[in-house]
């Protein structure tokens, strides 16, 4: 694989101004509209602009992130922006408490600025910026080993290169988002709710999927597609079954969004393997909810037992559905030969950054 990191930066850099100029427009004019419909109207430039800058993008560590936080997120939080409804809204004009810096920061990076009334119950900022850098190097060191571990994967069990697998989604995840997390906290000087809440701790597949895996997924979610599907329908076919319906189209959105993910890293069209393992788990965790509302208070699961059987159905869905698709179009070498190509390219600048201080 040929990567010329030098075009690649080039082409990152030309994305980030893009989309803060787009951000900038957001910020200065739309915000001024009043009409839900018209500042949707006006916004259709921006989703397409959000769509495709992703694509210009071949690193899968920089076209990764981007499309996830542009095309996913981007989008999501202005639709919710165009019908006055937070995080962007209540960042932007007339709020005067909040900045430009505010609204780029939220709009562009997968961030939720915290409620100032829970901050109280949290660590002084110091201390909670001193405890996630910590967390941070952790997560590095065996995000590290389990790269290393990819050396052995020929002689190793397939049990365990889905072991290594997973673990690399998990640990590459939290970094990218802590990576930028971090620093965002320490420049606006605000806490950030967490993004992920020890998802090995799942008792079941609603708690991994609602109150513990990618929380920033989730909290864009249920405003864009769980609360309007189920307000919506539910004047048709009754409150349960709205329930049921926001449920199964939340996952469903989610393995859209997935599957757009994936084409973006690989540039394969899509098999719909995705789509259909997150259309699985809507299924089963919407059963799951069913089931323990009829057995509650009468017979529950002790917490080892449900958490390895939640642990055990998210591996084999995984190793059918999520991750066949990925490791077929190639995406796991990509990634892989991207490390020492990208390790190199930072050793370089260093190199060239100390060699100019130390010359003047």
């Amino acid at each position: 694989m040929h990567l010329n990191m030098d075009n690649e930066i080039q082409s990152f850099f030309k994305v980030c101004i893009s989309s803060m100029a787009a951000l900038c427009y957001c910020y200065f004019l739309v915000s001024r509209l009043h009409n839900p419909l018209t500042k949707l109207f006006f916004l259709l430039p921006i989703f397409y602009l959000f769509t495709i800058l992703p694509l210009t993008l071949h690193s899968f560590h920089l076209n990764g992130p981007m499309t996830f936080n542009l095309t996913w997120l981007g989008n999501f939080k202005l639709l919710l922006f165009a019908f006055n409804q937070p995080p962007l809204f209540h960042l932007s004009p007339p709020n005067p408490n909040k900045s430009l810096l505010h609204f780029i920061s939220v709009g562009l990076l997968p961030i939720k600025i915290e409620d100032p009334f829970q901050r109280s119950k949290n660590p002084s900022k110091v201390e909670s910026i001193f405890k996630k850098w910590a967390d941070l190097s952790i997560k590095f060191l065996l995000f590290s080993a389990v790269i290393e571990a990819y050396k052995y994967r020929p002689y190793l069990h397939p049990h365990v290169s889905l072991c290594i697998y997973c673990l690399h989604l998990y640990f590459g995840i939290q970094l990218t988002l802590a990576l930028t997390a971090v620093p965002v906290m320490m420049i606006l000087g605000n806490d950030l709710q967490p993004q992920f809440n020890q998802p090995y701790k799942s008792t079941s597949l609603q708690d991994f999927w609602g109150r513990r895996w990618n929380l920033v997924v989730t909290g864009i979610l249920r405003p864009t597609v769980y609360i309007p599907v189920r307000r919506y329908t539910s004047r048709f076919i009754g409150r349960k079954w709205a329930t049921a319906t926001a449920v199964f189209a939340t996952f469903l959105v989610s393995g859209l969004m997935h599957e757009v993910m994936n084409y973006n890293f690989s540039r394969a069209p899509p098999t719909w393997e995705m789509t259909w393992f997150f259309v699985l788990h809507g299924i089963c965790t919407e059963v799951e909810v069913e089931v323990k509302k009829v057995v509650a208070g009468r017979w529950r699961l002790p917490e080892l037992v449900s958490g390895m059987m939640t642990c055990l159905f998210l591996a084999v869905t995984g190793n059918w559905l999520f991750f066949p698709q990925m490791l077929r179009n190639g995406v796991d070498n990509k990634a892989l030969e991207e490390y020492p190509v990208m390790v190199n390219f930072v050793k370089d600048k260093i190199q060239f950054l100390l060699s100019f201080i130390c010359f003047w």
